[in-house]
């Protein structure tokens, strides 16, 4: 049996727990997910560089996923235009079942072998890009389908489970596993291993961000600010770069249609 589908037998008595003891023995599997992922910092380690080699050429990062994997994905992608300023077509979610399934759970979506590779398709996948695999289990026919296909594109494959020995593990020319065993409640996945997906979706697109010299020090240089919370973050770092007062910085953002690299590069 798959790891993530055994039972914890740390939480057997949970439905008999207090609130609190619940909470903490879910903690406690939360933090293995993080060791988890510092365990697969190698193989992290590995996908980054590849994206950054494929997306210094034009290629793309596309995560492919169904359920809450796919979700994750989703939301990865969707997150670093606004941080990152890049095209969201740089950075792609795809989703088993459509966008849809985004807000309406539809688990026999991954079971789509076929829709998987007809989705790559649509989104014309090239050898330039990189398709990253999420599945916590590690067999789903939706996305192991979709590495397939991209193998035989000659993409650069990327799995992340958190099962040794499934189909995306063996699949995947990079793969990721966070090992982070069964979980609180038995074979819900969207929980530590969820966590430690998010977690690795998160460390590949800012380090990629990162390389690719989208941050100078350890500030978003490329932010869009579209709200105004983010309009004062723009603010403050242009004033933080320039060591200059609120004024100055409002002064030189207006004069460069609020592009921060504009911005300082004009003072």
């Amino acid at each position: 049996m798959l790891k993530t589908e055994q039972r914890n037998p740390n939480t057997m008595h949970i439905d008999q727990c207090s609130t609190q003891e619940i909470l903490e023995l879910i903690q406690i599997e939360n933090m293995n997910a993080a060791k988890a992922v510092g365990e697969a910092i190698p193989q992290i380690t590995l996908a980054c560089d590849a994206i950054e080699k494929q997306m210094r050429i034009g290629g793309r990062l596309i995560y492919i996923g169904a359920g809450s994997s796919g979700r994750l994905g989703v939301l990865d992608a969707a997150e670093c235009p606004p941080t990152y300023g890049v095209s969201p077509e740089t950075v792609m979610g795809i989703m088993a079942g459509g966008n849809e399934c985004m807000f309406r759970a539809s688990e026999n979506a991954e079971d789509g072998a076929e829709a998987g590779i007809r989705d790559l398709q649509e989104r014309n996948v090239t050898a330039d890009d990189v398709i990253v695999g999420i599945s916590a289990a590690g067999n789903a026919a939706y996305v192991a389908e979709a590495i397939r296909y991209a193998k035989a594109l000659g993409c650069v494959t990327v799995g992340i489970t958190s099962n040794c020995g499934s189909q995306l593990d063996e699949l995947a020319d990079i793969s990721i596993v966070t090992d982070t065993g069964p979980e609180a409640v038995t074979g819900s996945t969207r929980m530590k291993a969820g966590t430690a997906q998010k977690m690795v979706t998160n460390m590949l697109s800012t380090c990629v961000m990162i390389r690719l010299g989208m941050v100078y020090e350890n500030m978003m240089i490329n932010l869009k600010p579209s709200n105004e919370k983010l309009k004062r973050r723009v603010i403050s770092i242009v004033c933080e770069i320039l060591h200059c007062g609120e004024a100055e910085a409002i002064a030189a953002l207006q004069a460069n249609d609020w592009n921060i690299r504009r911005a300082v590069e004009s003072r």
